[in-house]
C-alpha cells in the first residue's frame, strides 16, 4: 500500500471512529446538568441484547472528498484526472460509509418495562453497567435520552 493511501485510510478511521455515540445510561450531557426531568417507577419484564448502528454521513461524506482528491492524481490529462475523480470520489464514499458503518456499531441493551398502572414502555440503552435482570424495579427517567436506573427504595 502507498503511504499516502496507509495515511488516509488512518485519517478516515480516527475521524470516523471519534463518532460513535455514548449510549451509557451513566453520561449525561452538559446540557442535561440542571434540567428537571419527569421519573417513574417500573418492572422490568423483557430484556434482550440489540445492535445499535451508529451511522451518519461523516463517513461516506469524508471517503468521498478524500477518494475524488485521491483519483484525480490518477492520469495524465484533464479527462483522466476528472473520471479519477469521480471514480475515487465513488469508491471513497463507499468506503468511508463501511468504516464508518464498522467503527460506530454498539452493543445495547433493550427493555421492555411495565410501570405500575401497567403501561408498557420499551427503552433501549447502552448494555454498561450491568444489564438489569427480569423483575428489577427500575427508574424510568424521561428526557432525551431517556433511560433506566436501579430503584433505590
Amino acid at each position: 500500500m502507498k503511504p499516502w493511501k496507509a495515511i488516509t485510510a488512518i485519517a478516515l478511521t480516527l475521524v470516523i471512529s471519534g463518532c460513535a455515540s455514548n449510549i451509557n445510561p451513566s453520561s449525561y450531557s452538559v446540557g442535561s446538568v440542571g434540567q428537571v426531568n419527569r421519573t417513574i417507577s417500573a418492572t422490568v419484564i423483557s430484556v434482550r441484547t440489540v445492535d445499535i448502528s451508529g451511522t451518519s454521513a461523516v463517513g461516506g461524506t469524508t471517503g468521498a472528498g478524500l477518494g475524488a482528491v485521491a483519483g484525480s492524481s490518477v492520469g495524465g490529462g484533464t479527462r483522466a484526472n476528472i473520471a479519477g475523480a469521480i471514480g475515487g470520489a465513488v469508491l471513497g464514499a463507499m468506503a468511508g460509509a463501511a468504516i464508518e458503518s464498522s467503527a460506530t456499531k454498539q452493543t445495547g441493551i433493550e427493555y421492555v418495562v411495565q410501570t405500575s398502572n401497567g403501561n408498557l414502555m420499551t427503552i433501549v440503552q447502552g448494555s454498561e453497567p450491568e444489564p438489569f435482570a427480569v423483575g428489577t424495579k427500575v427508574l424510568v427517567l424521561y428526557g432525551s435520552p431517556s433511560r433506566l436506573i436501579a430503584d433505590p427504595r
